[in-house]
Protein backbone atom coordinates (compact mmCIF):
# COMPACT_ATOMS: atom_id res chain seq x y z
CA UNK A 1 0.00 0.00 0.00
CA UNK A 2 1.47 3.60 -0.68
CA UNK A 3 2.77 5.79 2.01
CA UNK A 4 0.02 8.50 2.64
CA UNK A 5 -2.61 6.14 2.98
CA UNK A 6 -6.02 6.95 4.33
CA UNK A 7 -7.13 4.00 7.34
CA UNK A 8 -10.17 3.78 9.66
CA UNK A 9 -9.33 2.13 12.68
CA UNK A 10 -11.62 0.76 15.55
CA UNK A 11 -9.88 -0.45 18.77
CA UNK A 12 -7.19 1.72 18.08
CA UNK A 13 -6.75 2.28 22.26
CA UNK A 14 -5.38 -0.81 23.09
CA UNK A 15 -4.07 -3.93 22.33
CA UNK A 16 -3.73 -5.12 18.78
CA UNK A 17 -5.33 -2.42 17.47
CA UNK A 18 -3.18 0.48 18.93
CA UNK A 19 -0.38 -1.86 17.45
CA UNK A 20 -1.32 -1.28 13.65
CA UNK A 21 -1.99 2.16 14.63
CA UNK A 22 1.30 2.98 15.78
CA UNK A 23 2.80 1.14 12.55
CA UNK A 24 1.02 3.06 10.07
CA UNK A 25 1.24 6.54 12.56
CA UNK A 26 4.81 6.19 12.67
CA UNK A 27 5.52 5.44 8.77
CA UNK A 28 2.72 8.81 7.68
CA UNK A 29 0.14 7.60 7.05
CA UNK A 30 -3.17 9.02 7.74
CA UNK A 31 -5.67 7.70 10.67
CA UNK A 32 -9.31 8.30 11.14
CA UNK A 33 -9.40 7.02 14.94
CA UNK A 34 -13.30 5.52 16.07
CA UNK A 35 -14.11 5.97 19.69
CA UNK A 36 -17.21 5.70 21.18
CA UNK A 37 -17.59 9.15 23.24
CA UNK A 38 -16.11 12.39 22.41
CA UNK A 39 -13.74 11.82 25.92
CA UNK A 40 -12.03 9.10 24.19
CA UNK A 41 -11.59 10.81 20.89
CA UNK A 42 -9.53 13.29 22.69
CA UNK A 43 -7.27 10.31 24.44
CA UNK A 44 -6.81 9.22 20.59
CA UNK A 45 -6.07 12.71 19.29
CA UNK A 46 -3.33 13.30 22.01
CA UNK A 47 -1.71 9.76 21.64
CA UNK A 48 -1.71 10.12 17.38
CA UNK A 49 -0.59 13.84 16.61
CA UNK A 50 -2.62 14.83 13.13
CA UNK A 51 -4.88 11.54 13.19
CA UNK A 52 -8.53 12.60 13.09
CA UNK A 53 -11.41 10.94 15.23
CA UNK A 54 -14.95 9.22 14.42
CA UNK A 55 -17.09 9.33 17.50
CA UNK A 56 -19.92 7.24 17.49
CA UNK A 57 -20.86 3.85 20.46
CA UNK A 58 -20.31 0.07 18.46
CA UNK A 59 -22.66 -0.89 21.44
CA UNK A 60 -25.30 1.10 19.88
CA UNK A 61 -25.30 0.45 15.84
CA UNK A 62 -28.85 2.34 15.15
CA UNK A 63 -27.51 5.11 16.03
CA UNK A 64 -24.24 5.07 13.99
CA UNK A 65 -25.76 6.58 11.20
CA UNK A 66 -26.94 9.74 12.89
CA UNK A 67 -23.78 9.88 14.72
CA UNK A 68 -21.97 9.99 11.34
CA UNK A 69 -23.92 12.46 9.61
CA UNK A 70 -22.70 15.16 12.12
CA UNK A 71 -19.27 14.29 11.34
CA UNK A 72 -17.25 15.03 8.46
CA UNK A 73 -15.83 11.50 6.79
CA UNK A 74 -13.11 10.89 4.66
CA UNK A 75 -13.72 11.31 0.88
CA UNK A 76 -11.13 8.48 0.38
CA UNK A 77 -10.70 5.03 2.14
CA UNK A 78 -7.63 2.83 2.08
CA UNK A 79 -8.44 0.39 4.45
CA UNK A 80 -11.24 0.10 7.30
CA UNK A 81 -9.59 -2.33 9.85
CA UNK A 82 -12.14 -3.41 12.38
CA UNK A 83 -10.31 -4.70 15.51
CA UNK A 84 -12.39 -3.51 18.82
CA UNK A 85 -13.84 -6.60 20.64
CA UNK A 86 -15.87 -7.33 23.39
CA UNK A 87 -16.44 -10.48 25.24
CA UNK A 88 -18.57 -11.31 27.89
CA UNK A 89 -17.74 -15.68 28.86
CA UNK A 90 -20.89 -17.77 30.56
CA UNK A 91 -22.22 -21.04 29.74
CA UNK A 92 -25.35 -20.82 27.48
CA UNK A 93 -27.30 -21.83 30.81
CA UNK A 94 -26.30 -18.47 32.00
CA UNK A 95 -26.08 -15.80 29.42
CA UNK A 96 -28.81 -12.98 29.18
CA UNK A 97 -30.01 -11.52 25.99
CA UNK A 98 -28.47 -8.24 27.52
CA UNK A 99 -24.89 -10.26 27.49
CA UNK A 100 -25.96 -11.79 23.71
CA UNK A 101 -27.13 -8.58 22.11
CA UNK A 102 -23.78 -6.60 23.31
CA UNK A 103 -21.71 -8.96 21.65
CA UNK A 104 -23.41 -8.97 18.71
CA UNK A 105 -23.45 -5.25 18.09
CA UNK A 106 -20.13 -4.78 18.86
CA UNK A 107 -18.83 -7.68 17.39
CA UNK A 108 -20.51 -8.23 13.99
CA UNK A 109 -23.25 -5.67 13.72
CA UNK A 110 -21.17 -2.92 14.14
CA UNK A 111 -18.36 -3.77 11.83
CA UNK A 112 -21.33 -4.46 9.00
CA UNK A 113 -22.93 -1.20 9.55
CA UNK A 114 -19.51 0.78 9.56
CA UNK A 115 -18.33 -1.42 6.22
CA UNK A 116 -21.75 -0.17 4.85
CA UNK A 117 -21.07 3.96 5.66
CA UNK A 118 -17.36 3.38 4.55
CA UNK A 119 -17.97 0.80 0.96
CA UNK A 120 -18.48 4.24 -1.43
CA UNK A 121 -14.85 5.34 -0.04
CA UNK A 122 -13.71 2.54 0.16
CA UNK A 123 -14.85 1.48 -3.42
CA UNK A 124 -13.32 4.97 -5.19
CA UNK A 125 -9.94 3.73 -3.32
CA UNK A 126 -9.86 0.00 -4.46
CA UNK A 127 -9.30 -0.41 -0.49
CA UNK A 128 -9.27 -3.42 1.88
CA UNK A 129 -11.59 -4.12 4.94
CA UNK A 130 -9.98 -5.82 7.37
CA UNK A 131 -11.61 -7.92 10.51
CA UNK A 132 -9.95 -8.91 13.39
CA UNK A 133 -11.75 -12.02 13.73
CA UNK A 134 -10.42 -14.81 16.74
CA UNK A 135 -9.90 -18.88 16.86
CA UNK A 136 -13.22 -18.81 18.38
CA UNK A 137 -14.41 -17.77 15.10
CA UNK A 138 -13.47 -20.98 13.93
CA UNK A 139 -14.16 -23.09 16.62
CA UNK A 140 -16.38 -22.90 19.56
CA UNK A 141 -15.51 -24.11 23.33
CA UNK A 142 -17.54 -24.29 26.34
CA UNK A 143 -18.57 -20.96 27.86
CA UNK A 144 -17.62 -18.91 24.31
CA UNK A 145 -21.18 -19.27 22.81
CA UNK A 146 -22.03 -15.78 22.74
CA UNK A 147 -18.84 -14.33 21.79
CA UNK A 148 -17.69 -17.42 19.19
CA UNK A 149 -21.17 -16.88 17.70
CA UNK A 150 -20.61 -13.73 16.93
CA UNK A 151 -17.11 -14.34 15.52
CA UNK A 152 -18.28 -17.24 13.33
CA UNK A 153 -20.79 -14.55 12.14
CA UNK A 154 -18.05 -11.70 11.12
CA UNK A 155 -16.58 -14.86 9.31
CA UNK A 156 -19.66 -14.84 7.21
CA UNK A 157 -19.35 -11.28 7.22
CA UNK A 158 -16.57 -10.97 5.26
CA UNK A 159 -16.58 -13.83 3.13
CA UNK A 160 -19.81 -12.49 1.80
CA UNK A 161 -18.41 -9.23 1.72
CA UNK A 162 -15.18 -10.84 -0.56
CA UNK A 163 -17.54 -12.43 -3.15
CA UNK A 164 -19.82 -9.23 -3.86
CA UNK A 165 -16.93 -6.25 -3.69
CA UNK A 166 -14.68 -8.27 -5.60
CA UNK A 167 -15.03 -6.60 -8.58
CA UNK A 168 -14.53 -3.28 -7.54
CA UNK A 169 -11.62 -4.32 -6.54
CA UNK A 170 -12.19 -3.87 -2.39
CA UNK A 171 -10.02 -6.66 -0.45
CA UNK A 172 -10.91 -8.30 2.27
CA UNK A 173 -9.36 -10.04 4.60
CA UNK A 174 -10.17 -11.85 8.21
CA UNK A 175 -7.43 -12.37 10.89
CA UNK A 176 -7.64 -15.31 13.43
CA UNK A 177 -5.41 -14.54 16.05
CA UNK A 178 -4.87 -16.89 19.27
CA UNK A 179 -4.89 -15.20 22.69
CA UNK A 180 -3.14 -11.99 22.72
CA UNK A 181 -1.68 -10.11 25.32
CA UNK A 182 -4.19 -7.15 25.77
CA UNK A 183 -6.81 -5.77 28.00
CA UNK A 184 -9.35 -8.08 26.89
CA UNK A 185 -7.13 -10.93 27.23
CA UNK A 186 -6.92 -9.89 31.45
CA UNK A 187 -10.63 -9.66 31.50
CA UNK A 188 -11.11 -13.04 29.99
CA UNK A 189 -8.77 -14.43 32.49
CA UNK A 190 -10.77 -12.84 35.44
CA UNK A 191 -13.79 -14.28 34.13
CA UNK A 192 -11.88 -17.81 33.74
CA UNK A 193 -10.88 -17.55 37.57
CA UNK A 194 -7.05 -17.85 36.25
CA UNK A 195 -3.85 -15.81 37.08
CA UNK A 196 -3.00 -13.35 33.75
CA UNK A 197 0.24 -12.99 32.69
CA UNK A 198 1.15 -11.45 29.45
CA UNK A 199 4.24 -13.23 28.98
CA UNK A 200 2.12 -16.33 27.76
CA UNK A 201 0.61 -14.65 25.24
CA UNK A 202 1.33 -13.59 21.79
CA UNK A 203 2.31 -9.99 21.57
CA UNK A 204 0.16 -7.74 19.76
CA UNK A 205 2.93 -6.10 18.56
CA UNK A 206 3.28 -9.74 16.21
CA UNK A 207 -0.04 -9.60 15.22
CA UNK A 208 0.09 -6.11 13.65
CA UNK A 209 3.20 -7.23 11.68
CA UNK A 210 0.85 -10.03 10.00
CA UNK A 211 -2.16 -6.84 9.56
CA UNK A 212 0.46 -4.50 7.95
CA UNK A 213 2.00 -7.11 5.24
CA UNK A 214 -1.52 -8.02 4.63
CA UNK A 215 -2.29 -4.48 3.69
CA UNK A 216 0.92 -4.35 2.06
CA UNK A 217 0.45 -6.79 -0.44
CA UNK A 218 0.82 -5.89 -3.94
CA UNK A 219 -2.26 -5.33 -5.91
CA UNK A 220 -1.90 -8.99 -7.88
CA UNK A 221 -2.31 -10.72 -4.63
CA UNK A 222 -4.59 -10.63 -1.48
CA UNK A 223 -5.12 -12.72 1.83
CA UNK A 224 -8.10 -13.91 2.40
CA UNK A 225 -7.90 -15.68 5.63
CA UNK A 226 -4.53 -15.60 8.07
CA UNK A 227 -4.40 -17.48 11.13
CA UNK A 228 -1.78 -16.58 13.79
CA UNK A 229 -1.02 -19.07 16.58
CA UNK A 230 1.10 -19.03 19.70
CA UNK A 231 5.10 -19.45 18.44
CA UNK A 232 7.15 -22.46 19.37
CA UNK A 233 8.64 -19.43 22.20
CA UNK A 234 5.27 -20.26 24.33
CA UNK A 235 4.55 -23.35 26.48
CA UNK A 236 2.80 -26.10 24.71
CA UNK A 237 -0.40 -25.63 27.11
CA UNK A 238 -0.83 -21.92 26.03
CA UNK A 239 -0.96 -22.66 22.10
CA UNK A 240 -4.36 -24.95 21.29
CA UNK A 241 -6.68 -22.71 24.25
CA UNK A 242 -9.30 -20.86 22.24
CA UNK A 243 -8.64 -17.53 21.64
Amino acid sequence: MASMATHVITGAGSGIGAAVARRLHARGDDLVLHARDAGRAKELAAAYPGAKTLVGDLADPDKLSWAFSHQTLPDSVDSLLHIAGVVDLGPVGDLTPKSWRHQLNVNLIAPAELTRHFLPQLRVAQGHVLFVNSGAGLSAHADWSAYAASKHGLKALADSLRHEEHAAGVRVTSVYPGRTASPMQAKVHQQEGKDYDAARWIDPESVATTIVMALDLPRDAEVNDLTVRPGADLPPAFRTLPG
